[in-house]
């Protein structure tokens, strides 16, 4: 019996929450510079080891560059996805459904302050448990929280490498590919669900 959800945020719920190409506007740098100099700190900053100032003190002394302003907070404007929220509204009348996110504080403050997470029964954010997907621990952590086997929980979320994680623990993962897939997804997981196929 399928009894938990997990949805990831962003590129899920939310939109326009990729702030990569604003903020390497902002510096003159072009995106993949950005991603690539960076990966561990952007990793620790998810992971809630470094705050955000820390990651810019960080990224100055890489670049030799002097960044004064949280960027992550200034370039961070999500809109939320309404067809999927209304699919989420759907399965929290009959189940519990749950937030599973990598994200960083400003973002993280940002979606509170918007009331993007209201719709969730819990949050599990990467920087405030410590543990970042695709790392199998960061799912266990919340089927543990939510004590769920992994054949009773649905992982949805748009990133290959997340889903394939989610389903090497036996979690029934999705891959987000819009919200008219997505229904139909979860349609027919009810369905093997009401068949016994699981």
């Amino acid at each position: 019996m399928l009894k938990l959800y997990i949805f990831d945020m962003g590129g899920v719920v939310s939109l326009n929450t990729d702030v990569s190409e604003q903020i390497s506007a902002r510096l003159g740098l072009d995106t993949g510079n950005l991603w690539e100099l960076m990966r561990e700190e952007i990793v620790s900053l998810m992971a809630g080891s470094i705050t955000a100032a820390e990651f810019w003190r960080q990224f100055s002394s890489k670049r030799d560059l002097q960044v004064d302003e949280d960027l992550w907070a200034l370039t961070f404007q999500p809109r939320p996805n309404r067809e999927v929220i209304e699919t989420i509204r759907a399965l929290k009348a009959e189940t519990r459904v749950v937030v599973g996110t990598n994200t960083i504080e400003p973002h993280y403050q940002v979606h509170s302050k918007n009331g993007d997470y209201d719709i969730f029964n819990r949050v599990y954010a990467s920087h405030q448990i410590g543990l970042v997907k695709p790392d199998p621990a960061f799912y266990t952590y919340i089927l543990n929280s939510e004590n769920c086997s992994p054949a009773e929980t649905v992982f949805v979320d748009d990133a290959e490498i997340n889903v394939e994680a989610a389903r090497k623990l036996g979690i029934h993962g999705l891959r987000f590919e819009g919200a008219a897939k997505l229904r139909r997804d979860l349609a027919a997981l009810k369905r093997d669900e009401r068949d016994g196929l699981f």
